[in-house]
This record gives C-alpha cells, structure tokens and sequence, in this order.
C-alpha cells in the first residue's frame, strides 16, 4: 500500500517504520528537524521488541509533492488535527482511507469534516513510545498494537487490506465489529492515567501503589464508564477490571504523553481527554466530580504552556 504519515513521534514513527520495513510505500510528513534527522539520518526505533532502523525515508514537508495515497494514518497531537487535516489535503483521494490514532473520541468526527464521512475508518493504537530526538524514537513496553473499524460497524474490504498491511509489517491488529467501543474502552484506561499520572508527576508504579492516587484512579474511570453508559455504550464493572489490570501490568516507568508534555510544559491532550469527559456528562447529566477536580487543578499549567 501507498501510506502516509502524519506525526513522526513515538506512535507515527514506531507503526511507519515497521510499515516501512515491510515494503509498504510511506511516505512521511514532517517538518524542521524531524525532517532533517529523516532524509540525512534515516529513522531509528529502539524496542523491547528488537531495535530497527529505516535507513531510507521518504519524508517530505510537501504533501503535495508526494500526490494521492492509499492512506493517510493521523499521528499527531489530538489538538494538531485541524491545522494537520488542512495541509494533507492534497494526499486525499476518492478512494483514500483515512485513519486516526490519537487518543480521544473526538478525531473520526474532525476528520469527517475536510475529507468526508465515508473516507474516514476509526483507528486506535497501544503503545509506550516516545521521541528520543528527531528521527529517534524508543519503544519503551506495552506490546504494540493497532486497530481498524467502520465506524458503522459494517465489514469492509479497505479495512481488511489495510489491517492485513500492519499484519504482514509484525503488528497486532485484531479485527473489530465495533470500533466506537474499542475507541471508549481506550479512552476509558488512558484519560485516568494521563490525569493521575499529570497531577502526581510520577511513573504509573509508584501512584498505583498508593492507595489515595488508585483511587482517584478508580473515581474517575468509574465516571467515564458511566458518560458512556449515557451515550449507549456498555463498559460496566468489566470495563473498570479491565482497566486496572491494565495499570498493574504496565512497566513501572510508564507515563502518558500527555504526563511528559504537562512535566515539560508542553501543550496536552488535556482538552481531547478531562475536558471531553465533562463536555459529555454535562450533555448527558451527568456528575463527575473526580474528573472536574483534576480538570481544575490541570488547566492552569495548560493555559501557561498555550500562553507561551
């Protein structure tokens, strides 16, 4: 397949690279150093799972210089889509597949809008990957995986290629029937985290040990489950299970992206996670009072790091 991708962090440059390695044709949009460190250097993945390198990147800053593609795979920020959907337009065909792996419910729904409804499939990733410097990228735990659906939830030929692409490159990608409570279920395990883990400043392993950061832990996934239930999804008890074992089996070390960039005073994905929880109980009546408090208690450092 002919793939491009937007975003060369830990989730682009880890499932472009392996898509790469395959001999699928990638072509990654980039910019400044990333860009730079990709047609001089190539791109670098250091992993549990065997260290690689891609010693020749198509990369370009153009979108379009590189004409239509297959697929575009979404790998930025969840606050970048608008401004990343506008440049690659030019990547868009009739038949193109758009798929987005940000974190958050929200990033099919920004995507319909420049390219269509019936171009956009929903995508979600696990991975603990971040950039080590430009064109450098170190896959850290978690097994990785990736997973496809319509967001109607009907089967489809384009979705079976593109899942047998990442398949055929090494990479978990289990079909689904129901993409949306895939998405929920992964919003479920990481809004807690990013926000436990952004207020306490610690790796996963020492706040899960904790009793008072656990369960604020538990307060907040257990509100989640319940906007979900307001919005026709059934995460239940299963959900909160699920999750918390999912805690306990990340490597101690483990923090979120949106962790690293408040600890670095970066813009989050504070918006695309606390803030959608309560945009949604509010429309659905629902309390969460757990998720308000680290909401408060987060958007100062956020206003700051958007001020700068």
């Amino acid at each position: 397949m002919r793939i491009a991708v937007v975003g060369v962090g830990g989730v682009g440059g880890y499932f472009g690279g392996r898509l790469a390695q395959a001999d699928n044709d990638v072509v990654f949009i980039a910019r400044g150093a990333t860009l730079e460190a990709l047609r001089t250097r190539g791109l670098r993945v250091d992993s549990v799972n065997g260290d690689f390198v891609v010693q020749t990147v198509n990369a370009t800053d153009d979108p379009a210089s590189a004409g239509v593609v297959d697929a575009v795979i979404f790998a930025v920020k969840a606050w970048q889509i608008p401004d990343a959907a506008r440049q690659v337009t030019p990547l868009v065909g009739p038949d193109t597949v758009v798929a987005p792996l940000e974190n958050g419910l929200e990033a099919p729904e920004q995507l319909a809008a420049p390219f269509g409804r019936e171009r956009v499939i929903g995508g979600l990733c696990g991975i603990f990957a971040f950039i080590v410097e430009p064109g450098h990228i170190r896959h850290a735990g978690v097994e990785p995986f990736v997973m496809f659906g319509e967001m109607d939830g009907r089967p489809s030929e384009r979705v079976e290629r593109f899942r047998q692409a990442f398949i055929s490159a090494g990479v978990k990608c289990d079909p689904t029937q129901d993409v949306n409570h895939a998405l929920w279920s992964k919003f479920l395990f990481i809004t807690p985290m990013s926000a436990v883990g952004a207020l306490t400043r610690v790796p996963i392993g020492v706040w899960r040990s904790m009793n008072e950061s656990r369960q604020l832990a538990i307060r907040a996934i257990r509100e989640i489950v319940a906007v979900a239930t307001a919005r026709g999804v059934r995460l239940g008890e299963e959900g909160v299970t699920r999750t918390l074992a999912r805690y306990d089996g990340l490597p101690p070390n483990a923090t979120s992206s949106l962790q690293r960039d408040v600890m670095e005073g970066k813009p989050s994905e504070l918006n695309a996670q606390l803030a959608a929880v309560t945009r949604m109980a509010r429309a659905a009546g629902v309390e969460t009072p757990a998720c308000d408090f680290m909401l408060a208690m987060l958007l100062p450092q956020e206003a700051k790091a958007r001020a700068r």
